[in-house]
Order: structure tokens, then sequence, then C-alpha cells
């Protein structure tokens, strides 16, 4: 069965990833490309500049934007994806095994969703948050190493303070019920993110004169192409782990009837 999940998984994952890269290539990519534009007028006024002062730097472009917002994007965005769902078929596995087991009046497709929900606050709503995405051609180039370092101790500080925050959830959850539970590993959760946000560095580096509207329309469409990636994962999966359950249902009826 675990097998079967994994497979659900990676099956949700790609859908999950085609569907959301075509809703970055329809709302997301144009909002890249007016920050490119941006960054490419100032680096030709820069550019002047340093050859009025004789100083010609040129840059090679290694791939073409055609080649990166398609084929690089499209392959990134569907593996991301594909990890996705690897990760939430065994998160499901090994909660629904200890859930099932305690509880088995516990509905699986109810597991799911709140697992699609904590994931998608886990893994992106809270580094979000804390560091809210920005357009390819905003920020520094000599402190990208730092951002995505943070961005990253953030991202693994929130999945595993919300991975311990639903073992508690489920330890109190016989003792102080379902919601009193989750109330106070809600709390330490936020706690714990508060706490991180603190200590970690901050960032802001939106140049002067970049339009405040393409970095808002681009934080918009960040969001929903993550709710939709979210969604759609979380939807096949309980799709798939359905139709496995009615296929083992009604193996396990044949077998009996064989054996009348």
């Amino acid at each position: 069965m675990e097998r079967k999940f994994i497979g659900a998984g990676l099956l949700a994952g790609l859908v999950a990833g085609i569907v959301s890269f075509t809703f970055a290539r329809i709302f997301i990519e144009p909002q890249v490309a007016k920050a490119i534009d941006f960054e490419e007028s100032q680096s030709r006024a820069e550019e002047a500049v340093a050859h009025t002062a004789g100083h010609d730097h040129g840059e090679v472009e290694v791939f073409s934007r055609t080649i990166q917002e398609n084929v690089g994007a499209g392959v990134g965005t569907v593996v991301f994806a594909l990890a996705m769902g690897a990760f939430f078929a065994v998160a499901f596995t090994v909660l629904w095994a200890y859930v099932g087991r305690r509880w088995p009046s516990t509905d699986p497709l109810a597991v799911v969703g709140v697992l699609g929900l904590l994931g998608f606050v886990a893994a992106f709503g809270v580094p979000f948050f804390v560091y809210p995405a920005n357009p390819p051609a905003v920020g520094a180039s000599d402190t990208i190493g730092a951002r995505s370092g943070t961005f990253l101790t953030i991202t693994l500080v929130s999945v595993i303070a919300m991975i311990v925050a639903v073992v508690v959830a489920l330890q109190l959850r016989d003792r102080l019920g379902g919601l009193g539970g989750a109330a106070v590993a809600g709390f330490g959760y936020l706690v714990v993110i508060a706490a991180a946000k603190a200590l970690l560095p901050e960032f802001h580096e939106v140049p002067a004169g970049f339009p405040a509207a393409v970095v808002g329309d681009f934080r918009v469409y960040a969001i929903a192409n993550q709710v939709v990636l979210w969604a759609v994962l979380t939807l096949v999966f309980a799709a798939t782990i359905s139709a496995i359950g009615r296929r083992t249902v009604s193996s396990a009826g044949n077998l009996v009837a064989g054996a009348r």
C-alpha cells in the first residue's frame, strides 16, 4: 500500500506541476518580463555611462528568455511539484498509519485535506510571509547567496516546527480534545516562527523607481500559483487514494466470494 501512496503522490505532483506551470506562464511571466525590462533599461543607462568613461563590460546571455521561460521554468516547476508530491505521500503514509490505528473512524480524505493545508502553510505560506517573493530582476546580485540561505532556513524551520506541532496536537487530542490540542500546538508553532524571524536578517532591496504595481502583482500571482499547486496536489492525491481504496475493497470482496 505504501508504494501505491507514493505512486499517487507522484501522479498528483505531476498534474499539479503542469497546472502550476501553465498558470505561471499565463499570469506570472508577464510580471517577470516587466521586471526584466526595468532591469535592462537600468543596465543600458549604466553601460552608457561606463562606455563614456571608457569601461565597456558586455555580458553574454547563456540561455535565451524563450528557453528560460518555457523549458527552464517548466522543468523546474514540474520537478519541484514531483518532489512535493513524494513528500506529501510519505507524510500521509506516516500520519495515516498513526491516526488510522488510533482513531479508526477517521476519514482518510479528511487527513489528506488537513495535510494539504498544513503543507501549504509550512512550506510556502509562512516563508513567504517572512520573505515575500520579488521578481527575478529585483535584489542586489551580491546578496543572492544570503537571501537564498535565509529563505531556505526559515522554510526548514517552518516545516520542522509544523511536524512537531502535528505530533504535539495528536498527543494532546485525548487530553484536551482535537481543538484544544491544535490550539496549543499552533501557538507553539507561531512562537518558534516568531523567534526565527527575529533572529534572521531582513532584506529590503527593491530599487528606487521600480514599479510598485509590478511587485504587488507578482506577489499576488505567486501566492495564487502556490494555492493552485497545493490545491491540485491535494485533490488529485485524494481522488487517487480514494480509487485505490475502492479497488482494494472490491478485490477483498471478490476474494471472499471466491472462497465461498
